[in-house]
């Protein structure tokens, strides 16, 4: 924890002079925050991945998951009033628990938000079946491509147009649950039942081991109510408004995916069916394929949705990370250019494109890196929420989670049970980008650390 930053007011000479607009307030922010959750494209594109592995367990561990996210968003909630910068993760972690520290918890943060878009966009050919048939990594590419396009638009704008989108999903979700609920196959007790199907149609157990595991993917289902702290400079009173946006967004989010996925859980025909994971097949089952294919292209609509949300989100990672110098000058010099809207454009294009090929990789290992990821992500967070109180930053204005210590306690000692259990190639694909990311910190930006990787906060928030 040594190699600490000076708090924020001694940095004032690296603040650029082109800062981000405060343009959006609470429902704004809202609005773009529940679009980065995705709760619909993660509800039919993520979850019934869990439902093959997990079967009846998927809920339990979701809910789970999103009690986990509780003490997840407090540590987001206080750390994002007290550090309120576009650079999210590491500015908060940089600031609180070292530049090494924050470095990091950077190169987790740029992992999922590189890989999460393209990991949504695939799953746009499955919901546009019913209308045409595309290759799921082209359409996905597409996907990618539209969203970055309408990332280079004013933020107000895009608030919005997710707005209509986020509407038309919240819909299809709704939907989903009142036709699994109407047509109930079995009881509440189903839900802690821990079945799954095996191989020849038969009963599998889900063991505590597999629902421990899981977690790394149920933290990913509600894992975009961070996106409040990314746009920090562009909040209105973000002292105020980041907490409510953070803790509003998951709990909303937490409703909108664990609801259906308790419908789907009780309404599935059979215990195969349920772990197929086909939800669109269900819906058309329990009603026709007229809604089946409406609730298809909202689901379709969604993704696209979750696209531009999450392109506009990591443009902001990048952007600020050039503000606060972690490359040569020049890349820096190019990263940190704000367009006519002003959106940082050419880090919106470094973003969406590479984004785009990723959607060529293969999905199974896309989820494992990404999973453990945000594992250790939250885990960095949480690491800077047990020093939040410290120094300076003990009467620094913002809001002030409850329960600390214990809550940054216990969430450090679940998140690395978590990681713990996670499979091997995943660890190694993780920690191996990791390794390279401290030998870049040790070879490149420690030797300059009076001109490289300092973190700056906008003048307005250092009251």
């Amino acid at each position: 924890m040594t190699d600490t930053l000076h708090p924020p007011l001694a940095e004032s000479t690296t603040a650029p002079a082109q800062g981000l607009r405060r343009s959006i307030g609470i429902v704004g922010g809202t609005l773009l925050t529940l679009s980065c959750v995705t709760p619909a494209s993660t509800l039919f594109v993520v979850v019934p991945d869990l439902f093959g592995t997990l079967g009846t367990a998927t809920a339990l561990t979701i809910a789970i998951g999103s009690v986990l996210c509780i003490a997840v968003a407090f540590c987001y909630s206080e750390l994002g009033t007290l550090i309120p910068s576009a650079g999210g993760e590491y500015a908060m972690v940089s600031t609180l628990a070292g530049r090494l520290a924050g470095w990091l918890v950077f190169v987790l943060s740029l992992l999922v938000v590189m890989i999460v878009p393209p990991v949504i966009a695939m799953g746009t050919a499955d919901y546009l079946a019913p209308v045409v048939h595309l290759d799921p990594s082209i359409a996905g590419a597409a996907v990618m491509l539209l969203a970055t396009l309408a990332g280079l638009l004013d933020l107000r704008a895009n608030a919005w147009i997710t707005g209509v989108f986020l509407v038309l999903e919240v819909i299809a979700a709704a939907v989903v649950a009142v036709l699994g609920f109407a047509h109930s196959e079995r009881g509440a007790g189903s839900l802690v039942s821990m079945q799954v199907a095996g191989a020849g149609g038969h009963k599998d157990t889900v063991t505590a081991m597999l629902v421990v595991s899981g977690l790394a993917i149920a933290l990913f289902v509600t894992q975009g109510f961070s996106t409040a702290v990314y746009l920090s400079e562009e909040l209105e009173n973000p002292r105020r408004n980041v907490a409510r946006t953070v803790l509003a967004t998951l709990a909303i989010s937490s409703v909108i995916i664990l609801v259906p996925v308790i419908a789907i859980t009780m309404g599935a025909s059979d215990l195969s069916t349920l772990t197929g994971g086909d939800i669109g097949a269900m819906v058309t089952a329990w009603s026709n394929s007229a809604v089946g294919t409406f609730v298809s292209l909202c689901v379709a609509l969604a993704i696209i949705n979750a696209g531009i949300v999450m392109v506009i989100q990591n443009s902001r990672v990048l952007y600020a990370s050039a503000r606060d110098k972690a490359w040569p000058t020049p890349v820096n010099t190019v990263f940190s250019k704000l367009g006519r809207f002003g959106s940082p454009w050419i880090a919106t294009l470094a973003v969406g494109i590479p984004g785009a090929l990723l959607c060529f990789v293969n999905l199974d290992t896309l989820y494992g890196v990404t999973g453990v990821s945000v594992t250790g992500m939250y885990l960095l967070v949480a690491v800077a929420a047990l020093l939040s109180r410290r120094g300076a930053h003990k009467h620094t204005p913002a809001w002030r989670m409850p329960f600390w210590p214990a809550i940054p306690l216990l969430l450090i000692a679940v998140l690395a049970y978590i990681l713990s259990q996670q499979e091997v190639p995943y660890l190694l694909w993780t920690g191996g980008i990791t390794a390279a990311a401290t030998v870049y910190w040790a070879l490149y930006l420690r030797p300059r650390r009076e001109t490289r990787w300092l973190i700056s906060i906008p003048e307005d928030q250092r009251t």
